[in-house]
């Protein structure tokens, strides 16, 4: 790779230059991201630990939870350190770094939301064939190909991009390193880049949302022509609204980002859709599936809210109880025998039988008095 760069730094302008904004702004994307880091961490485990999410439709919403993370940790904690320092400086090597995982992550997101919406094609439409046709060794493998495909993706783009000049100013008009406000940076010509971007990038965009609307629209039209009960569309609808609200979230700002010219979209509406669907629609995940979704709401309180493991808490520290009880009552015993033979050295009395004397209460109370004396002596 012929890499000849002048430019070692950039420096991120960011969503805004205004002081008075840092503090409430750091604090803003600060429980956005928290946010986003316990509901979908909630939703992961949730899906591994409960056996009856043990589906195909779950083990993909599970992989969606988990690019999620990752897709904002890209460039939220970035953003942060931002609003804090005032002074938002990359490396080239870590602007190409933060290039590649996003649109790695982005892309696969997006690909990912396309496997979903086949998934319940498969499960409304073809209901009988769906365990044969959604094996676990073919989840599997859209899964793997999901995530292969964004990698691939987002190298083209990398490798791309480390070829141009930078040699001019270093300010990018943007909170992170994406690629259009990165090559208009560049020195030599970066007119292929841009062709790719759209070419690439906005076929990959419009058809995996193209594949989304056919399939919803068959769905429908399945729903409508084949079922008669409107319990039976009622209950295939609710597990495709949630679906369809994640996919507009996301899929409204990358259309109006990558589609249009790379040439006509001004920064300030980049930044704002650009934030929608890295930070925005990560946290707004969690809350669509789980409150449009029984099955989800179901586990997540008999995980976090159920009475057998409140009663298992309940018996673990009974159990604690206990123990400590049993270990105080021998030191209290020895201590016992310890006084007791100092005063009668040679009684026979105090020997093998002197526990059972002590549990029984049979322990002479005459020489309480002389015991609590010696005892006062013996910790002197």
């Amino acid at each position: 790779m012929d890499n000849q760069t002048e430019v070692r730094k950039f420096i991120l302008l960011g969503l805004s230059n205004v002081q008075g904004l840092q503090k409430f702004l750091f604090m803003l994307f600060l429980l956005l991201y928290l946010s986003t880091l316990l509901g979908n961490m909630a939703i992961m485990i949730v899906v591994v630990c409960e056996p009856r999410l043990h589906t195909p439709m779950y083990f993909f919403l599970c992989n969606l939870s988990c690019l999620d993370i990752f897709f904002s940790t890209v460039t939220v904690p970035k953003m942060l350190a931002g609003f804090l320092s005032g002074h938002q400086g990359i490396s080239y090597t870590g602007c190409l770094s933060q290039l590649h995982f996003f649109h790695f992550l982005g892309s696969s997101d997006g690909l990912l939301l396309a496997v979903m919406a086949y998934d319940r094609f498969v499960a409304i439409c073809n209901p009988l064939r769906y365990t044969l046709i959604m094996s676990p060794q073919a989840c599997l493998l859209l899964a793997v190909g999901t995530w292969t495909t964004g990698f691939l993706h987002a190298l083209m783009h990398t490798v791309m991009t480390s070829r141009l000049h930078f040699c001019g100013p270093n300010h990018i008009h943007h909170f992170f390193c994406d690629i259009k406000p990165v090559v208009r940076l560049a020195c030599s010509s970066s007119q292929l880049n841009l062709t790719l971007l759209n070419i690439i990038t906005g076929s990959l965009a419009i058809g995996t949302f193209v594949f989304i609307l056919l399939s919803y629209l068959y769905i429908v039209s399945f729903l409508r022509l084949k079922v008669q009960s409107k319990e039976g569309r009622k209950k295939a609808f609710s597990t495709c609204i949630s679906h369809l609200t994640v996919v507009a979230l996301f899929y409204v700002p990358v259309v109006f980002n990558y589609v249009p010219p790379s040439s006509g979209n001004s920064p300030r509406w980049t930044m704002i859709s650009t934030v929608m669907y890295t930070v925005v629609t990560p946290v707004l995940n969690p809350l669509i599936y789980t409150l449009r979704n029984v099955e989800v709401k179901r586990a997540l309180k008999r995980r976090l809210f159920s009475r057998e493991l409140l009663t298992c808490r309940i018996w673990e520290w009974k159990q604690t109880l206990v123990a400590s009880a049993d270990t105080f009552t021998a030191v209290q015993e020895q201590a016992l025998h310890k006084t007791a033979s100092s005063l009668y050295p040679g009684n026979a009395l105090w020997g093998e039988k002197t526990p059972w004397l002590v549990k029984e209460g049979m322990f002479s109370l005459t020489k309480t008095t002389n015991l609590q004396v010696v005892m006062a002596e013996n910790e002197g």
